[in-house]
């Protein structure tokens, strides 16, 4: 891919858009559904947990381990969609009460190794500066632009590639993000998160001691790994394809409209039905990010009504691969551009890319 010219849609500083009226009537669909919750929670708990009940006695009876990693893999999906009720219990969308949501945003993060309010700050801080270049870092997905790599130090730029390989991303990423990372408060953590952190890691000692007492550690493990690993590779490639992608938006903080980071920077990805059931339609991220606290249940039922949401160019599968192509932040082109591109980017001159 040949690094693209310059284009126009960088804006005047301090140029944030107006909020039109379709924003505000996208409102009406942040009401949460007590209906539709609890049938979202029967439709995935009950299967997850017969799926753990049908994998023990296949352990148990020494069937071939390959059976166990197919059924694991469809528990890893309705993990998936687990975190996604985590996700809103985060956002405190997917019940009205917000008792509930912070009693199911705990118990869907002890079963997704997750800290409910730990995980809730970082994504909350993502939200709010989601394609702002100067004020990166927190819960998203670490994007050096393509100056900021050409000026770093050799052990950095090597770091930086390791980190963006698909090896280090979502193979060796959901161990040290669910296992390792997670179990950790980070440094400067207030009381309500660190509570978080060491409630959810009592918790999961606890689980790990009942299921040695019960079905035993072995197959505790052969069980609970791969639907870690693979639900947390699932995770973090819905979340890595939702912000990098060629015709993203990044913008310095002067220039930076939220309203089009959430319009034009949180990808529409377009899934097959199946895959879109099991993801919790997190594939409507723009609508997402233009509206957080509207649950996932209706963010179909949101697209549909709005023309201006259905107008953004979609992501198939498919393309979304292209993605993993995809590395540095390019101001001058206002592109998503891959290492290989470098030679073909031309220096960033001085007030470009907003």
């Amino acid at each position: 891919m040949a690094c693209p010219e310059s284009s126009a849609t960088s804006q005047a500083p301090g140029a944030h858009s107006a909020k039109p009226e379709w924003f505000r009537a996208m409102s009406r669909y942040e009401l949460p559904s007590l209906r539709r919750a609890l049938w979202q929670m029967l439709d995935t708990f009950v299967p997850y947990l017969a799926l753990w009940a049908v994998m023990v006695l296949l352990i148990r009876r020494g069937a071939p381990y390959g059976i166990v990693l197919l059924l694991s893999l469809v528990a890893a999906g309705l993990q998936v969609r687990i975190f996604i009720m985590f996700h809103d219990c985060c956002h405190g969308s997917f019940f009205r009460s917000r008792r509930a949501n912070s009693f199911l945003g705990t118990v869907a993060g002890v079963l997704t190794f997750t800290p409910f309010k730990d995980w809730r700050l970082a994504h909350n801080v993502h939200h709010a500066t989601a394609g702002d270049l100067d004020r990166r870092g927190v819960g998203d997905v670490t994007t050096m632009t393509v100056e900021e790599y050409r000026a770093a130090p050799l052990l950095r730029r090597m770091r930086y590639r390791a980190y963006r390989h698909p090896l280090i991303m979502f193979v060796l990423g959901p161990v040290w993000v669910f296992l390792i990372s997670f179990r950790f408060f980070p440094k400067g953590a207030k009381r309500p998160e660190r509570t978080s952190v060491l409630l959810t890691d009592l918790l999961l000692v606890a689980i790990a001691g009942a299921a040695s007492w019960t079905i035993g550690l072995r197959t505790y493990l052969l069980i609970q790994m791969p639907i870690l690993l693979m639900g947390g590779a699932g995770g973090i490639w819905l979340f890595y394809v939702q912000h990098q992608f060629e015709k993203d938006y990044w913008a310095r903080h002067e220039a930076w409209d939220p309203l089009r980071a959430a319009l034009q920077g949180s990808s529409f990805y377009k899934l097959p039905k199946v895959l879109q059931w099991f993801s919790g339609n997190i594939g409507l991220h723009h609508v997402h990010h233009i509206r957080p606290r509207i649950p996932n249940y209706n963010l179909q039922r949101c697209l549909d009504a709005f023309p201006v949401l259905q107008s953004v160019e979609p992501m198939t599968l498919w393309r979304s691969l292209k993605s993993l192509r995809l590395h540095l932040w390019d101001e001058a082109s206002q592109r998503m551009v891959g290492f290989r591109d470098l030679k073909r980017c031309p220096p960033l001159q001085l007030g470009a890319g907003g």
